[in-house]
């Protein structure tokens, strides 16, 4: 599926969907990694993790367009367009659009460089940066802190 076939599918959906046109640009971008898509607050246009499709198909996809014209036309109406708002939720209800997108095995791995431990009750703190012992505690009992591994 290229960008032209993207943006006929986004603009049926819309007006299937929604009952209102698409009017601005809808776009794949391969630089998107922990999301189906986005919608852009300034430009109106939406984004679209090729990825996505790629490894969940076309379905799930048109689960995210749905999710992202929500967005969409809740900000052109001026209504509650964020996540959290009423008017977000009903209409993605009301459409059928998907509320979070599969995981597309792109997140990047954090890695795990210094691991300390709380003397007094054991609690484990992994760290990618060094943490200064002497200024910070435990947050759970407030005791001292001690560096147990170090992977650098």
């Amino acid at each position: 599926m290229d960008n032209q076939e993207l943006q006929t599918l986004t603009e049926q959906i819309s007006e299937q969907f929604f009952g209102w046109p698409f009017l601005h640009r809808v776009t794949f971008n391969g630089r998107l990694r922990t999301t189906g898509g986005r919608y852009l607050l300034r430009t109106h246009d939406i984004e679209i993790n090729p990825h996505h499709f790629e490894k969940h198909g076309l379905e799930s996809m048109i689960g995210t367009i749905k999710h992202e014209l929500c967005h969409y036309h809740l900000h052109l109406q001026q209504r509650g367009y964020r996540h959290q708002d009423k008017d977000f939720k009903e209409l993605l209800e009301q459409v059928g659009g998907s509320r979070y997108c599969p995981d597309t095995g792109l997140r990047r791995e954090v890695k795990t460089r210094y691991v300390y431990a709380c003397s007094a009750c054991g609690q484990r703190y992994e760290r990618k940066r060094k943490i200064d012992v002497r200024r910070y505690g435990c947050g759970r009992c407030r005791g001292k802190l001690k560096l147990v591994q170090s992977f650098s």
